[in-house]
């Protein structure tokens, strides 16, 4: 796996008092390890092979709630929380909080991630313009099934105003316990990567 390099920047979407998990050899610069102390974010080495256990999660203020939540329900399943923000209902913008889980999730940070906005649409869109990624947005568990066992989705995307929290805990749970099927569906999947590529631009 590559060495990261975690900097101040990196920490501008992390709530404050959360924890983020990095992988070992990860290269903390001091402004990171300041910022990280100032705001009570907690940095957690987990093992290469511990990163399957780790779920990136964000939410505008239309999801915090929800999104809150989850992060307990997740706790609960075994898994490491790396929660991105927001950290209120104060009006936010979407975009920023899906590209931050997006990234995490590209990087190898995090196997998977969940978005959570008040319908999913936006943040579904917005995760799916950082490549590698394949957000999903689900709203029952056959969706959350399809999306990982046809599509092999790295990103769910709920609409905290469209579904209970009950029924987003389900999906959730479906989502990561859902295996990619391969087969021919590893087929259609490579189409996909063809035609990321082929669109992509130079930075």
């Amino acid at each position: 796996m590559p060495r990261h390099v975690l900097t101040a920047a990196d920490l501008e979407s992390v709530a404050e008092g959360a924890e983020l998990a990095i992988t070992p050899g990860t290269l903390v610069t001091p402004l990171a390890r300041e910022e990280a102390e100032r705001r009570r974010i907690t940095l957690r080495v987990v093992e290469q092979n511990s990163t399957n256990r780790v779920v990136a999660i964000g939410s505008d203020h239309g999801g915090f709630e929800l999104k809150e939540k989850l992060k307990g329900f997740l706790r609960d399943w075994g898994y490491i929380v790396h929660d991105l923000g927001t950290d209120s209902t104060d009006a936010v913008d979407y975009p920023d909080f899906a590209e931050a889980v997006a990234n995490s999730v590209a990087r190898g940070d995090a196997a998977c991630g969940v978005m959570i906005d008040s319908a999913g649409i936006g943040s579904s869109i917005a995760a799916n313009k950082v490549p590698g990624i394949r957000a999903a947005l689900c709203y029952d568990r056959a969706t959350a099934r399809n999306s990982r066992e046809h599509n092999n989705a790295n990103v769910l995307t709920l609409g905290a105003r469209l579904i209970s929290a009950e029924a987003a805990r389900e999906i959730l749970a479906v989502f990561l316990e859902t295996p990619f099927a391969g087969g021919r569906h590893q087929r259609r999947l490579d189409k996909i990567r063809a035609l990321e590529s082929r669109f992509s631009r130079p930075g």
